[in-house]
């Protein structure tokens, strides 16, 4: 009896041994099948700073933020302070004609060798109701 459980052990104890680990799963990368374009880019960066400008603008509606689209970027222009303008149309809901935001992006810099220290930050130049 004790041989037939010694002999016993030794398989169950030798197949656990030999047991492969389940293989993973393949993992993607979370874009991959994604067209992202420098538009795009943009847009997530300065969306934050638009959207509350947009509330201010049509009396805190919160409608008036969440739905608002970007319809161009009109133009960009780098500035010697190391940050960027950036005008574009928008289009708010219920309204027939595009609005004009212009909008500064400063990334943060701290370097001696270009002359800039400042933090990141975007802010919101200009708004026309066109």
């Amino acid at each position: 009896m004790i041989c037939l459980f010694i002999i016993l052990l030794m398989f169950f104890t030798g197949n656990l041994a030999n047991a492969k680990p389940p293989e993973p799963k393949e993992i993607k990368p979370y874009a991959e099948d994604w067209y992202v374009t420098p538009e795009d880019i943009i847009r997530d960066i300065i969306f934050p700073a638009i959207d509350k400008r947009v509330i201010k603008e049509y009396g805190g509606k919160e409608e008036s933020g969440f739905g608002w689209q970007q319809k161009k970027i009109v133009n960009i222009v780098y500035n010697n302070n190391h940050s960027y303008d950036i005008s574009l149309r928008i289009q708010v809901p219920d309204r027939y004609q595009d609005d004009l935001v212009k909008v500064r992006v400063s990334p943060s810099c701290d370097s001696p060798k270009i002359g800039c220290s400042h933090g990141f930050k975007v802010e919101v130049l200009e708004y026309q109701h066109k």
